[in-house]
């Protein structure tokens, strides 16, 4: 009733029924025309002060405020919001944003058998080590409840500097760490920090399109190098061009697959000092190198504090975990602890502490080993199927590594990337397209003929099901093909 009682009037005083100024009817005389308690229609009437509609003080009877708002503005809580005719004011940021996102795509059906990159299988995860060691760190003891250090707990910065030390070659001292949200977030913070409109940037071409993305919100200059099957070709880096950084995925190009090997790693350093640029070094999924160990990364053999090295815990725990850590140049510690700090002050505490126990009591790198050995499988599982289900034309590149490849389709042409992967998907397979992944050419450049590529992402499929949905893929081939004279010729537009 007290509910009742403040809509009805809210709604008179809206709609000018009640006049500004006007003394509204005292709380005695209303309780009793209404039949309530006195008590509701006063509790409803300070409500109604509280928010301005009324104007109350001690010994005088109420009045009605002025009016709330404009004329002709729709009350908010229950009207739809109106449309504004006015074309918002954005930075120069936000501007570039919208200038260089792409729309969203529509919700997708679920496919039936997904070949999404990036993803990983919720069966690998290590449920009950994380519950045990999730529960000790919600159990712990702590007096109260406030904020973290942005750049993280202290016991999982020194998890990670014995584990990247243990497993990756890379000295640092715990100092160096930053616990980010995710590569993603350790990216932004690399674009905000190190780049400004007008200035350029050396990036992999194809590569990481998030990455280009937050690098060309700066307004900075993509300077797009080639890759090939070892990485970025290094002989073709820019000179003299006063690009501030490089970005690089050395130990796994993304997406190509290919190893970035010692004489390019060199290179590659010896331009950064000569040019006084950063190299900002993704190893998103280093941990992930079949029939040898890992590659050390590009830090490790980095003398002149030019390399800041970004990882994650996406690809061998969950994407959805949404943690990840730079190690840093000591130049550079303060800037990205004060950045993260104002960006969202630190990353989850809790799952911080599980990590950092997972990481000391070993459980952390024998769940690494373990779901290597499986995704090996289902590498294997990938190539076997490629082999015996795809027209024979049909290669893979980058499979010594990480948890994706891309598979090369000489009968198909680059144009018709796009109807290949509609098709797939009408028949419940999910594969995604190269394409997007390169940057924009210059207007000036000649177009480069290739074959149509797919980026085929394994991890998070069982090995039947990788078979199945080869299979289909090579149905769908089939069915938009004929033969003449001995010759399969493609229909693909």
């Amino acid at each position: 009733m007290g509910r009742r009682i403040y809509d009805l009037l809210r709604s008179q005083i809206e709609e000018g029924r009640l006049a500004s100024g006007a003394r509204a009817p005292s709380t005695r005389a209303l309780a009793a025309e209404l039949g309530v308690s006195r008590t509701t229609v006063t509790a409803a009437y300070e409500q109604l002060a509280a928010e301005g509609f009324l104007l109350t003080s001690p010994g005088r009877a109420a009045r009605i405020a002025g009016p709330p708002r404009p004329a002709g503005v729709l009350r908010g809580r229950p009207a739809r919001m109106q449309a504004s005719s006015v074309a918002p004011r954005l930075s120069a940021f936000g501007e570039r944003l919208l200038a260089g996102s792409q729309p969203a795509p529509a919700p997708a059906e679920p496919v039936r058998f997904d070949f999404l990159y990036g993803a990983v299988a919720a069966r690998d995860f290590p449920v009950l080590p994380w519950r045990r060691a999730y529960q000790a760190a919600l159990l712990q003891g702590h007096a109260s409840l406030g904020y973290a250090p942005a750049e993280g707990e202290l016991a999982l910065r020194r998890a990670l500097q014995g584990y990247l030390g243990r497993a990756r070659g890379l000295a640092c001292d715990a100092d160096q760490v930053v616990v980010v949200h995710g590569s993603q977030q350790a990216i932004d913070l690399c674009a905000r920090l190190l780049l400004q409109a007008g200035d350029s940037f050396v990036f992999e071409d194809p590569g990481y399109l998030m990455a280009r993305r937050c690098f060309e919100a700066t307004g900075a200059q993509c300077l797009a190098v080639p890759v090939d099957a070892q990485g970025l070709q290094t002989d073709a880096l820019p000179r003299g061009a006063g690009a501030r950084l490089a970005y690089v995925t050395p130990s796994h190009q993304f997406p190509w697959g290919g190893v970035l090997p010692i004489h390019r790693r060199v290179a590659l350093l010896q331009w950064a000092q000569r040019e006084q640029a950063w190299i900002v070094e993704d190893d998103y999924d280093g941990e992930f190198r079949y029939g040898q160990r890992p590659i050390e990364p590009l830090q490790a053999i980095d003398t002149q504090g030019r390399v800041i090295y970004v990882g994650t815990f996406s690809k061998a725990l969950s994407p959805q975990l949404r943690l990840g850590y730079l190690v840093l140049p000591q130049c550079l510690v303060a800037a990205f602890r004060q950045a993260k700090r104002l960006t969202d002050r630190h990353a989850p505490v809790l799952e911080q502490r599980a990590l950092a126990t997972l990481i000391d009591s070993g459980a952390y790198e024998r769940h690494v080993r373990r779901v290597r050995r499986e995704n090996e499988r289902r590498r294997a599982a990938l190539l076997e199927a490629v082999a015996r289900h795809l027209p024979p034309g049909a290669t893979v590149s980058g499979s010594s590594a990480g948890l994706h490849v891309v598979l090369w389709l000489p009968d198909v042409p680059q144009a018709a990337e796009a109807a290949l992967v509609a098709a797939a998907r009408q028949a419940g397979v999910g594969v995604y397209p190269l394409s997007p992944l390169y940057a924009p050419p210059p207007a000036t450049a000649k177009a480069t003929a290739r074959p149509a590529g797919l980026v085929v992402g394994y991890a998070s499929l069982s090995p039947a099901q990788i078979d199945e949905g080869m299979r289909l893929l090579g149905a769908v081939m089939a069915g938009r093909g004929r033969w003449r004279g001995g010759r399969r010729r493609t229909t693909w537009r």
